[in-house]
């Protein structure tokens, strides 16, 4: 039994550690320079700019959805998906469905008018897992950033 609720500031180093398991999946763990502490401050401080869920199966955290709104000039408000991860040997067992179906009601119970998100476009099992929600698939838009 897969239970989904929402994420604890004690959850954290379990999160961190499934962040760094999808980091070594898309081959950029060297990427990762977050913190506990720093996701303690940015998810549980005065002013928090991420939520998270987890999926538990026996009390053992399996799986995460990483979210935070995002304002569209030309759609109005719209929840940001950053991450859905499910640890490897859970994978397909329906964890990262509910945790999808759960992120998708909180962007409506909160008035957004969409869910937006980011898949690399090598990984087919995402890509695929997305497919059976509708998804556009956009191919005009280049990701940009900068680090500081």
């Amino acid at each position: 039994m897969i239970d989904i609720r929402k994420g604890r500031k004690e959850d954290l180093p379990e999160i961190l550690e499934l962040i760094k398991e999808l980091a070594i999946y898309e081959k950029a763990l060297d990427q990762v320079a977050n913190t506990v502490a720093r996701m303690e401050v940015d998810g549980f401080g005065d002013h928090p700019v991420f939520g998270f869920l987890v999926a538990e199966e026996n009390e053992k955290i399996i799986g995460t959805s990483i979210y935070y709104y995002r304002y569209s000039t030309w759609k109005g408000k719209r929840l940001y998906l950053e991450d859905l991860v499910v640890t490897e040997s859970k994978r397909g067992e329906g964890a990262g469905k509910l945790l999808f179906e759960a992120t998708l009601e909180i962007a409506r119970e909160t008035n957004c008018s969409g869910m937006m998100w980011q898949v690399l476009d090598w990984n087919d099992p995402a890509i695929n897992f997305y497919k059976k929600y509708d998804t556009v698939f956009e191919d005009n838009w280049v990701n940009c950033n900068i680090d500081f």
